[in-house]
């Protein structure tokens, strides 16, 4: 108990009871001394409302214990329990203060047993006030704490939930590059193999090392993709054409880290990998208002059973992996499309434009 107690959580609150408490009370003396005044009563009389607001605030925390052991309790059985605890609550502050109020009134002091019960019921609304608001505020706070649980337990599922989807390498990829590494190694060409090796271990650090949950400007964006793509121009040289159309504003939007591999990747094996010719790779950025659209461009064969922008079951991993991102981090603000040309597949992305100036504003 006095762990939880000297809980750094639970320190403000106990702060804050203790503040309620006793400038609760206080005011009721206040009040006390302020009738007395105004009804005339002698000079010392402020040891009655002294007397009861004492009381009050020692009564009530034999209250507040019962309320704390009993929480648990369905609150039914909880208020069920509480009735004949205020009750008694309210005689017992009655006989005390009115031992005192006699010395200043002899006719206050209850001569049947009907003036003594309605004496003793004389505190009942001020207690009622205090348990009624003791409860409010004590639900209310289990109320909040639920919500920041339920909230945190969301936050850490949609960051298990980005990192998840960030982390999905392709393993065609890798199997692609180090068969590769192996051919190149078997034909003893062993400078190309290195270069290889040590591209594959630059991009692979660099997709590793950086925080999922942290996004980047697009010129950082493609410097890793070129990472990437360096290890592929070696796997298929002059088969891969690439080509960039990037307006000179965007360089600086910001965007969730290698959100264009996996586009890229797919472009590669659709349209590059299966036509013997190789194919060309396309990036493009351009600011539409409050948006930043990306589009990935290749001129392979395209994919003839799309419908309504949707790839079919098996094909498209990537894509479905970026779109899903996408949905994760922005929601309805973000879009995602897929559409055939004449030649090839469009892939476009639609999502705020957003620098690191405006979310410092």
């Amino acid at each position: 108990m006095a762990l939880a107690a000297t809980h750094p959580l639970d320190i403000p609150r106990q702060h804050v009871f203790w503040l309620l408490h006793l400038g609760g009370w206080g005011a009721y003396f206040a009040q006390g001394c302020l009738y007395a005044v105004a009804h005339g009563k002698p000079s010392g009389y402020w040891v009655v409302p002294a007397t009861a607001a004492t009381m009050g605030a020692l009564v009530t925390l034999g209250l507040r214990f019962v309320l704390r052991t009993c929480w648990v309790l369905p609150p039914r059985r909880l208020l069920a329990l509480m009735i004949p605890m205020i009750l008694a609550s309210s005689a017992l502050i009655d006989f005390v203060t009115r031992e005192v109020l006699v010395d200043f009134c002899e006719t206050c002091k209850p001569t049947t047993r009907l003036e003594f019960i309605a004496y003793s019921l004389g505190y009942i609304y001020v207690l009622l006030a205090w348990v009624g608001a003791y409860m409010g505020i004590k639900y209310y706070r289990q109320f909040q704490s639920e919500t920041e649980r339920t909230l945190a337990a969301r936050s850490m599922a949609h960051q298990a939930q980005l990192k998840m989807l960030r982390y999905q390498l392709n393993p065609h990829f890798l199997f692609n590059t180090l068969n590769a590494i192996s051919t190149l190694i078997l034909d003893r060409d062993n400078a190309t193999a290195n270069r290889m090796v040590q591209g594959l271990s630059s991009f692979l650090r660099h997709s590793l090392d950086n925080d999922p949950m942290q996004r980047v400007t697009l010129r950082q964006e493609l410097d890793a993709l070129t990472l990437y793509l360096d290890i592929e121009k070696i796997r298929f040289a002059e088969r891969l054409r690439i080509e960039t159309g990037i307006d000179e504003d965007c360089w600086r939007a910001l965007l969730p880290s290698l959100l264009l591999q996996p586009l890229v990747e797919n472009a590669i094996k659709y349209a590059v990998a299966k036509q013997v010719a190789g194919g060309l790779l396309r990036i493009e950025a351009e600011r539409e208002g409050a948006q930043l659209v990306l589009r990935v461009i290749d001129d392979g064969p395209g994919c003839q059973s799309m419908e309504n922008g949707d790839l079919p079951p098996g094909k498209g991993v990537g894509l479905r992996n970026t779109r899903e991102r996408l949905h994760v981090l922005y929601g309805e603000n973000s879009g995602f499309s897929v559409r055939n040309r004449a030649p090839g597949i469009e892939v476009t992305l639609r999502l705020p434009f957003e620098t690191s100036q405006t979310i410092g504003d």
